[in-house]
């Protein structure tokens, strides 16, 4: 990959902290063997372990987190040094759905369960991070000690991340970087964008009842059905006249049950779906907003509602000082224009949790071979990932590192 940088800090000193060879193959070798054996949330024992052995044969101390899963490490000694840490943080589950990649050699073994959202790439560039920063110290040339962060769950509502900061995760940090694979982006450029780059999501279910009856007298009864349809269909239009645009509070329903028979109006109905939003004030008031909008609609046609509204995560809303320091990061590294504007996600990312506590920013991490057509996404089977984004997200840690370790 050719670079436009002579990856210089201030000063005029050469830049340390690019992947050697040897570390680069490992790596890869590394990310094959989790993409081999996936993990679901909160079952990640053998990820553990395979990280921790890692870390602690470069001389490093991790600690399992309480969960039992995940775990943090610092790199480098504080040595009264009082300013905050930088962490860096991957998210190491995989989700439930089968790996359907055909012709390669790393394919899961594991029935239904796929690294089909790139965690093991982030994964293991945190971990190659960690190890190329561990050398550096060794050598003298880590300005402040840097926390991994290795957390278990995010696919699971609301997320790892709150038990991972119980755990101590954000004790003595000042400021938190992660990356996310994007596969709309071509390997060895990063997508950057200042505030929220993804959405609030929270899962909303709803029960409705009434007293059921014959369909040829709905007017001797609830007709739950039409009730059901209505709440479908008018609730999200109601929320839109009731929130900012600007908001995009959304409401989409995945899943609406009522009845068995055609001649038998049901006794009960059932909708499920979920709540985005990117707006950090309007998520918080969203509970509110869309209990009152289901309980207004299902009440005009006779229903009764239970409502079950599960938070999950806040959006991620990157800080711009952050986002400055990832941007000098990468100019460093491969030279500015390795990175482009990305726009905003409604995909939800439980990156925000550590967001609520100190600033941050995550960045879209390019895993597109140039050139490819193929139009793969996350969250499918047959998802995968230009290997080379592991050096780059490597040297951006390393790089971001450095640059905060020498700031003020």
């Amino acid at each position: 990959m050719s670079r436009d940088s002579d990856d210089r800090l201030p000063g005029d000193e050469a830049l340390p902290g690019t992947l050697p060879e040897p570390l680069r193959a490992e790596l890869i070798a590394f990310r094959r063997d989790l993409h081999m054996h996936p993990e679901l949330g909160n079952q990640e024992f053998r990820t553990t372990t395979a990280i921790k052995a890692r870390l602690e044969k470069a001389g490093l101390a991790p600690r399992v987190l309480d969960t039992g899963t995940g775990l943090i490490c610092d790199v480098g000694s504080r040595s009264g040094d009082p300013r905050p840490m930088l962490a860096l943080r991957a998210d190491i589950d995989a989700l439930p759905i089968p790996d359907t990649k055909a012709g390669v050699p790393y394919r899961s073994t594991v029935p239904d369960r796929a690294h089909a959202c790139g965690h093991d790439i982030h994964t293991t560039s945190v971990l190659g991070a960690g190890l190329v920063l561990a050398e550096l110290d060794r050598q003298g040339l880590l300005p402040r000690p840097v926390r991994l962060i290795f957390q278990p769950a995010e696919e699971v509502l609301p997320g790892g991340a709150p038990d991972t900061i119980a755990s101590g995760a954000l004790e003595g940090v000042g400021r938190i970087i992660g990356v996310h694979c994007d596969p709309k982006v071509d390997v060895g450029r990063i997508g950057l964008r200042v505030g929220a780059i993804t959405s609030a999501c929270d899962r909303l279910e709803v029960s409705l009842d009434g007293p059921g009856g014959h369909t040829a007298r709905p007017h001797l009864t609830t007709d739950l059905v039409t009730a059901a349809s209505k709440v479908a269909t008018e609730v999200p239009a109601l929320l839109a006249r009731r929130v900012d645009a600007r908001a995009g509070l959304a409401v989409t329903w995945g899943r609406l049950e009522a009845g068995h028979a055609c001649n038998v109006i049901p006794q009960h109905a059932e909708l499920s779906g979920t709540v985005r939003c990117l707006d950090l004030t309007a998520w918080r008031e969203a509970p509110d907003l869309v209990h009152a909008a289901i309980d207004e609609v299902a009440g005009m046609h006779g229903a009764k509602t239970v409502i079950n509204y599960v938070r999950g995560v806040p959006p991620v809303v990157n800080d711009a000082a952050v986002i400055d320091l990832l941007a000098g990061a990468m100019t460093a590294r491969r030279g500015s224009y390795a990175i482009e504007d990305t726009e905003q996600s409604l995909g939800g990312e439980d990156f925000s949790w550590y967001l609520e506590h100190v600033p941050g920013a995550m960045a879209r991490l390019g895993v597109r071979t140039p050139g490819d057509t193929a139009r793969l996404d996350l969250h499918r089977g047959d998802f995968d990932a230009d290997e080379e984004a592991i050096t780059v997200a490597v040297e951006l840690f390393t790089a971001s590192a450095l640059l905060d370790g020498n700031s003020a």
